[in-house]
């Protein structure tokens, strides 16, 4: 456990914008699973072996009738297939993590992401041990809100209408953020640009994934002319 302290210690001032988001948005899931009917130790578990965030909002309308397994399957790939492009921008940092790459491929959530590639490491502290004490605390701040939201869903009945949207202000919040703190803006611009083309082309049902494609496609055709910039897409 040598040094793990410490890195949990600094890591943990770059993990408070996501603590205070993803309590929020925990709760919003546990209430929202728990208006299913369902324990909200269910919604706990669920965020432990699951921990897919906007996922886990879409798996609440699984557990109706009338849902197949295919569609399931498609659902779930559509929504989380951004996490492929994310990991292979990070192949080379894992790959120097030893057995704790697995895990860290396992809670590569937006947030996390975010974090993993513009956070500086501090010094003093093993750059393995601090990315994963980040991975760390973000899954358990999701988890603890899971478990808010999933009590208090049962125990106060009220109207969840529209609570859903938290995810997706989380989502517009990270992206200003990002927007805001880097002067290389371009893969912002080109995430946008092919999200507004695909949406175009192939419907909001069905934009996301093409849209994820031409984007990684876009970046690696000019990876060339971004690398070397301090505001670079994650390496």
């Amino acid at each position: 456990m040598s040094g793990y302290k410490e890195a949990f210690k600094k890591a943990f001032p770059y993990t408070i914008p996501v603590l205070t988001g993803y309590l929020f948005i925990g709760i919003a899931f546990g209430v929202m699973y728990a208006e299913k009917g369902y324990s909200f130790l269910w919604a706990v578990l669920m965020s432990l072996l699951v921990y897919a965030g906007s996922g886990q909002y879409l798996a609440v309308n699984f557990f109706v009738p009338g849902v197949s397994f295919l569609q399931v399957i498609f659902m779930t790939l559509m929504v989380n297939i951004r996490h492929i492009f994310y990991g292979i921008s990070l192949l080379e940092k894992f790959n120097k993590m030893g057995k704790k790459r697995w895990y860290m491929i396992f809670g590569l959530t937006d947030e996390t992401y975010s974090l993993l590639c513009t956070t500086r490491i501090p010094e003093g502290v093993e750059e393995d041990k601090f990315l994963f004490a980040i991975s760390i605390m973000d899954q358990s701040y999701w988890v603890i809100g899971s478990a808010i939201g999933g009590l208090a869903g049962t125990l106060i009945p009220f109207n969840s209408e529209g609570i859903d949207f938290a995810m997706t202000a989380l989502f517009v919040v990270i992206f200003v953020e990002q927007w805001m703190d880097k002067k290389n803006r371009i893969p912002e611009v080109i995430g946008i640009a092919a999200a507004v083309i695909c949406l175009q082309v192939f419907g909001a049902d069905s934009f996301v994934l093409p849209s994820m494609i031409l984007i990684i496609l876009v970046l690696f055709m000019i990876k060339p002319r971004l690398e070397g910039k301090e505001d670079d897409i994650c390496q």
